[in-house]
């Protein structure tokens, strides 16, 4: 197995689960309800809606700069725009997907590629992997305990 191939495999661990962490992302979102992901228990916090496009938001800006292509601060956090169920999952699927899409470029990338920086500024593509994966994980926590949170009131 490559180093890519590793990567791309710490990214669908993230998503689709048996990871050390715990379920992934695809697991905690299932029985998520709209109303629930829409909920903001925690004052000042952001719903589950919100992070879960900022993962997709993420996931898409890292394929655009593999790519070559540059990204806008506006682009991190898009608004929720619709909020009933079917938007919602559709929420849920686009992010599956754009981390499906991007662990299937990265198992492409060779050796040679991941020691390159990114275009338009450092780091490496190495560390810009590894931390896409690190921040998703981070924001897939706080999703966990706004679930928690949803279901029980408090966190």
């Amino acid at each position: 197995m490559t180093e890519a191939q590793r990567i791309a495999d710490l990214l669908t661990r993230a998503v689709w689960g048996e990871a050390w962490h715990g379920p992934g992302l695809h697991d905690i979102l299932t029985d998520i309800t709209a109303a629930q992901a829409l909920a903001k228990p925690i004052p000042n916090a952001h719903s589950i809606w919100d992070l879960v496009l900022h993962l997709t938001a993420w996931a898409d800006i890292v394929a655009k700069r593999l790519a070559g292509g540059r990204w806008e601060e506006d682009e991190s956090w898009p608004e929720v725009r619709e909020t009933d169920q079917t938007a919602w999952d559709a929420t849920r699927a686009a992010a599956e997907q754009s981390h499906d899409r991007l662990a299937a470029v990265i198992r492409t990338l060779s050796e040679a590629r991941l020691a390159e920086l990114m275009p338009g500024e450092p780091p490496m593509v190495y560390i810009q992997l590894h931390g896409l994966i690190q921040h998703s994980l981070y924001h897939l926590g706080q999703i966990a305990l706004l679930k928690k949170a949803s279901s029980t009131g408090r966190a």
